[in-house]
């Protein structure tokens, strides 16, 4: 599908607004002018290709997303839901209940979870808030991966406000509405 440059341009004007970012800043970030980002938003020109990761980034999204106007293009790989992320995250303590907390499988797996991560993982699971940090992170991490998640079923099944606003905070990023 070819780059609608208007499409683009409206894109990229949403997002700065919604930053509250000027055209002058916005340009000055990306060693442009101001003129330039004008041009942009009109859809007179598009942004050379070099700048367009540094452009989602100032902008808090994808390349994918400035390029389809903000109309998401790519097939999902796959869905999950909340309820699925945290019973994988459960399925590491029933491990642990079926093989023993002493089994070299179970402490291989919690070993390379305190590795890969640099937590204490059995510590996360025993409290309600970091435990939904764990959910909340292998849910961007799926998210990162190409899965789709609903952002109603994250705000319906996370108990703390915080992790809700962090993983919506990816959804709009990989432009999932």
């Amino acid at each position: 599908m070819p780059v609608n440059p208007k499409s683009m341009g409206e894109q990229i004007y949403a997002l700065r607004k919604g930053k509250g970012i000027t055209q002058n800043d916005l340009g000055e970030r990306l060693s442009v002018s101001p003129q330039a980002v004008s041009k942009w938003e009109r859809g007179e020109t598009l942004p050379d290709t070099a700048i367009l990761p540094d452009l989602a980034n100032v902008l808090e999204t994808s390349v994918d997303n400035l390029l389809c106007g903000g109309q998401r293009q790519m097939q999902y790989k796959r869905k999950v839901t909340v309820a699925e992320i945290a019973e994988g995250i459960a399925c590491f303590e029933k491990l642990g209940e079926l093989l023993g907390r002493d089994s070299y499988f179970y402490l291989g797996a919690i070993e390379g979870v305190d590795r890969k991560m640099n937590i204490e993982f059995e510590k996360y699971l025993s409290e309600s808030f970091t435990r939904e940090a764990m959910i909340a992170e292998a849910l961007i991490q799926c998210l990162m991966n190409g899965a789709y998640v609903d952002p109603s079923d994250v705000r319906k099944n996370f108990t703390h406000e915080h992790w809700v606003n962090i993983v919506l905070k990816y959804t709009d990023r990989y432009g999932i509405k």
